[in-house]
């Protein structure tokens, strides 16, 4: 595989995971552990401690004691923090869905807990290993040791804090406000008014791209193919949208040119289209409307039969669904003389609407609370598409619901 897109998948999983943010926080603590060290015997800490006896600590036993009294202390408030974490994630998992757990992983107030509290550890070690007797006498860092008990303070309230925001997380509103909101700022920044764009390139002749491995086709480097379009004078059509599970050497592209491509040009084609598993919100608004219905159908299961959460959820793929009824993802892409050069289909407003509500109206036809809530959503859409373009589509629905 292309070293690029390997680079490039492999960023995008690490700057998501749950490990990169408390990562680069205890490098910074590891950082200001150094340049507090450099502080506390410089002439001006001496000079400090010197002129303020409560700054100096001389006995290197109590200040063994202090830090590791305080790492232990901290470790203990990381372990019981996100073991709370964990009974979250596993509740969410059963009681709402599976592909609303990167949503909550990725949760970057969780993540910056978790780095300020491995910072502290980690200073606190580092620390440690500082406190030495020599011949000169012993050094014991008391400027930062002080900075270390503060640290501790500053953890104790967050943890505070943390106890009643976890409260919160595992709310049901809360888990669908976040993926509405994810979803919601995906759109703002992918999606335009919808054009009609001809593929003029359609009767050339094509050769056909094959999938590498059996995996979901995720996204592809625009900028990068429509270089690489320009040069070779080629034209790419893609047969299957985004987010679509495509097996092992099946044909997905279409590559429309009227001479032969060297191999080496497949290769660099192939570098900047990725296949990778998972529903990444930020890289498909589709996701956060397929999540919200599975929130939904989740909901109306015999199991949780919650139907107050159902609609929760109907009222929030609704906002969706009205802010994406005129725009979509650009399914052509032109070079700057305006000619389409790259063609991939993309799901529309009829497709997420009958996708999404088709199936929550299925499992909760027989509920009237469902049945009201679903028939006052189709309404107001019907009533914001002033350009009536969709108005068959919503016919069609409420017949369905016999409203």
């Amino acid at each position: 595989m292309n070293l690029n897109k390997l680079f490039r998948i492999y960023y995008a999983k690490i700057i998501t995971s749950i490990a990169f943010i408390p990562g680069v926080i205890a490098v910074g603590y590891l950082l200001l552990t150094w340049g507090m060290l450099e502080i506390d015997f410089s002439e001006f800490g001496k000079h400090l401690k010197s002129n303020a006896g409560w700054l100096s600590l001389r006995d290197a036993s109590t200040a063994r004691t202090i830090i590791a009294t305080i790492a232990a202390a901290v470790l203990s408030l990381t372990v019981f923090s996100f073991s709370m974490v964990m009974i979250v994630l596993n509740q969410a998992a059963s009681q709402m869905s599976n592909r609303v757990l990167t949503s909550m992983i990725q949760n970057r107030f969780q993540q910056v807990i978790l780095g300020v509290y491995i910072g502290t550890i980690v200073y606190g070690l580092f620390l440690l290993s500082t406190i030495r007797d020599t011949n000169k006498g012993i050094y014991v860092p008391s400027l930062s040791i002080y900075v270390l008990i503060f640290f501790t303070v500053i953890d104790i309230f967050l943890f505070i804090y943390f106890l009643d925001y976890v409260t919160k997380t595992v709310k049901y509103e809360t888990v669908i406000d976040r993926i509405e909101g994810k979803t919601l700022d995906t759109i703002s920044k992918t999606f335009k008014q919808e054009k009609v764009e001809s593929f003029s390139a359609g009767n050339l002749p094509f050769i056909t791209i094959t999938t590498p491995s059996s995996n979901y086709f995720q996204s592809l480097n625009e900028d990068s193919l429509l270089k690489i379009a320009v040069e070779n004078n080629i034209y790419f059509n893609f047969m299957y949208k985004r987010n679509t599970y495509l097996v092992k050497d099946i044909f997905f592209l279409k590559v429309h040119n009227t001479h032969t491509l060297e191999q080496d040009i497949i290769d660099e084609i192939y570098s900047h289209i990725d296949f990778y598993k998972g529903q990444p919100i930020n890289r498909n608004a589709d996701y956060g409307c397929m999540q919200l219905a599975e929130v939904a159908i989740k909901a109306l299961s015999p199991g949780i039969n919650d139907p107050a959460t159902a609609v929760m959820s109907l009222n929030a793929l609704s906002t969706i669904l009205a802010e994406r009824m005129y725009i979509n993802i650009p399914q052509t892409i032109c070079d700057n003389k305006g000619e389409v050069r790259i063609y991939c289909p993309a799901s529309g407003f009829a497709d997420i609407f009958e996708e999404c509500l088709l199936p929550i109206w299925n499992y909760g036809k027989e509920d009237k609370y469902i049945r009201d809530a679903m028939i006052m959503t189709v309404k107001q859409l019907q009533e914001r598409d002033t350009q009536k373009k969709y108005t068959d589509l919503f016919n069609n629905f409420i017949f369905k619901m016999g409203a």
